[in-house]
């Protein structure tokens, strides 16, 4: 089902007069169009795309769901923008291609992944202050994400056959946990017990054990396996399948796949609704989203978005 692109100013008033969301939104960076497309995810409508970067990929938003958090790479910088007023953002420089973003839970940190730098650049994530720039071992990182408890960043790269793990409060790489190649889309269980990485040339999930950082378990998915997200309960994980053009839901108690879901075409990033309803998968060769019904485990619609959406979260 494909649902028409309604542009309505009015609906990025996200908090009523009550002080109450009246439901969730979901930001979509766009690579090719330069654009963010923002979902209503009750009336499953894309209702505004606003331009803010040449080359939007990495994002991510605040607890308060009042800043984004998107990495540019033809201007080497981390855009911030405030939803309340889009038209200006804050730059703030990185080093040459960054990729994906992460946010602690507590706000405090933002974590940019540094492709040509092979590094992480890690800021303050209210001054933009940049607190420690951070070598890794893996070639063009492409995701940095903290861990619940914000003592580690998980790092995973497309020239790599590990993940690397950077102490935040060291600010250094101590340890590097083997898995499959090339590694992409990371998750944490929200108890923040266990890792999962999917690696997309050995079309395989990895679940780590966060307090031994060792490899418990290797789960089949689909070819060339990719985002990662995980259902606010630590029930379910969810991996994206380039080739496949499908999402597996994985089961956490056996780790293994229970479900496969046709989407897009070339599904990439993905995020999940707060209450855990609705997972909403990038599609960058189909330039759309899919919503899945992650109760039944079927799709229930296609949103057109701009070109090449690179990823999607939601607030």
């Amino acid at each position: 089902m494909n649902i028409r692109l309604v542009v309505v100013c009015a609906a990025l008033a996200t908090v009523g007069s009550t002080g109450v969301r009246a439901a969730p939104f979901a930001y979509v960076p766009n690579e090719k169009s330069g654009t963010i497309s923002v979902i209503d995810v009750a009336t499953r409508t894309a209702v505004r795309e606003f331009a803010i970067s040449e080359r939007p990929r990495g994002i991510a938003i605040d607890a308060t769901g009042t800043r984004l958090f998107v990495t540019d790479a033809p201007t080497r910088s981390l855009v911030v923008v405030n939803l309340a007023d889009v038209q200006k953002p804050r730059r703030w420089k990185v080093g040459e291609s960054p990729e994906g973003v992460g946010l602690s839970r507590d706000g405090k940190w933002a974590a940019v992944a540094v492709e040509e730098d092979n590094s992480v650049a890690l800021l303050d994530a209210t001054s933009g202050t940049e607190i420690a720039h951070i070598k890794v071992e893996g070639k063009n990182p492409e995701h940095a994400v903290f861990s619940p408890d914000g003592r580690w960043i998980y790092v995973s790269a497309e020239d790599a056959e590990q993940l690397d793990v950077i102490d935040v409060a060291a600010r250094r790489q101590v340890n590097r946990i083997a898995v499959g190649k090339r590694p992409r889309g990371i998750g944490f269980l929200p108890d923040g017990s266990r890792a999962y990485v999917a690696c997309e040339l050995a079309n395989t999930v990895f679940a780590i054990d966060t307090a031994s950082q060792t490899v418990i378990a290797r789960i089949p998915a689909g070819t060339f396996s990719n985002g990662i997200a995980i259902h606010p309960n630590g029930q379910r994980v969810f991996v994206s399948n380039g080739k496949d053009g499908t999402v597996n839901a994985i089961d956490v108690a056996t780790n293994s796949v229970i479900a496969t879901v046709p989407v897009g075409k070339r599904p990439w990033n993905m995020d999940i609704t707060p209450d855990g309803a609705v997972l909403l998968v990038a599609n960058g060769r189909s330039d759309s989203v899919t919503l899945i019904d992650t109760a039944n485990l079927k799709a229930i619609g296609d949103i057109p978005v701009g070109q090449l959406p690179w990823g999607v979260v939601v607030r």
